[in-house]
């Protein structure tokens, strides 16, 4: 079976889950399994006040090639859909959505975990984060 890469994008419009997940969906899935990272208000010990995620210029190249490598090793799955968010984000709104659809929910969640850490792993986009206290950080530098 050929899997479908229905979405795969980094982008500063909002991910919306739930639209993930019906791009995936198939009649001969049995499984559909998703994941939202979303941003949280405090990281720790301390309150978030904003967050921005940057991007390198290479960052939706390297996020088709992370995608593309998970699926040569899930032959079960059906269809795929990742994105991840760039630009200013608030409290609530999802960073990283991944969405995948296979026959059997073992093949499902394992793809997706994958798929998640994998990305987590190699795209090149990094976190800042502002603080109540009015102190700033970058997370993910690799």
């Amino acid at each position: 079976m050929v899997t479908e890469l229905v979405r795969v994008e980094v982008t500063e419009k909002p991910l919306v889950p739930a639209e993930f997940e019906e791009a995936v969906s198939r009649s001969a899935a049995g499984a559909v399994v998703s994941f939202a990272g979303v941003v949280r208000d405090h990281d720790h010990g301390r309150t978030v006040r904003e967050l921005t995620y940057e991007g390198h210029p290479s960052a939706a190249d390297v996020l088709g090639k992370v995608v593309a490598d998970v699926v040569v090793h899930c032959p079960e799955l059906q269809a795929v859909a990742v994105g991840h968010r760039v630009g200013p984000l608030a409290i609530g709104d999802a960073a990283l959505v991944v969405a995948v659809a296979c026959a059997h929910r073992g093949a499902a969640f394992d793809a997706c975990r994958q798929l998640v850490d994998e990305v987590k792993a190699h795209l090149p986009v990094w976190k800042h984060q502002l603080f109540a206290d009015g102190t700033d950080e970058w997370v993910n530098c690799p």
